[in-house]
């Protein structure tokens, strides 16, 4: 997706950059699977949610716009969810075992228009942990996401925690939600 997207700015003649040359950035924007009440994002859908989290973090203002489909309470509420992880091919294995014996079931994301699982940017594997739903609500996604993070051979996981300053929401009406952290404003 990432290459897809530096080439779409290409071909609109807009400027590209990298964050060697532009370290900091004043604002990201980007989209989200799921958003939690308190801003903890789920992402990786497209499978770039390493990347994606790099550049969330070097900017000085992250902002999410979802429309109201993407809006929990709290992850597994409403909906099944899937956290992400992106892990070096060589212990896919190794940690698929290692993160349902956390809980859940862990599966390759396969690739949809050709044979085997699909790549990452980055050249690495991506398992979708569906994580037991009947626990979620009392999840500490900052813990699980360090604690995911620290397993050897896992890359990212598509947990942003403490990342996003603000959400839009686009409402079935046409209103837009704006939450920021700690609250709501229709």
């Amino acid at each position: 997706m990432f290459v897809k997207a530096r080439q779409l700015i290409l071909d609109n003649g807009l400027v590209l950059t990298d964050l060697d040359q532009t370290p900091q950035l004043d604002l990201a924007i980007d989209g989200a699977d799921l958003v939690d009440s308190k801003l903890t994002l789920i992402k990786g859908g497209g499978g770039c949610h390493t990347l994606e989290k790099i550049i969330a973090d070097s900017s000085k203002k992250f902002a999410v716009v979802a429309d109201y489909s993407k809006l929990v309470d709290f992850f597994g509420h409403k909906k099944e969810f899937k956290i992400p992880v992106e892990v070096l091919s060589v212990v896919n294995q190794t940690v698929k075992i290692w993160l349902e014996g956390k809980g859940g079931k862990a599966m390759i994301r396969p690739a949809t228009s050709k044979m085997g699982p699909t790549i990452t940017d980055n050249g690495n594997f991506i398992l979708d942990w569906h994580f037991p739903q009947q626990a979620a609500d009392i999840c500490d996604w900052a813990k699980i996401a360090q604690s995911v993070k620290q397993k050897p051979g896992v890359i990212e996981t598509g947990l942003f925690v403490d990342m996003a300053d603000v959400a839009y929401v686009g409402e079935s009406d046409g209103r837009v939600t704006k939450i920021n952290k700690g609250k709501v404003k229709k």
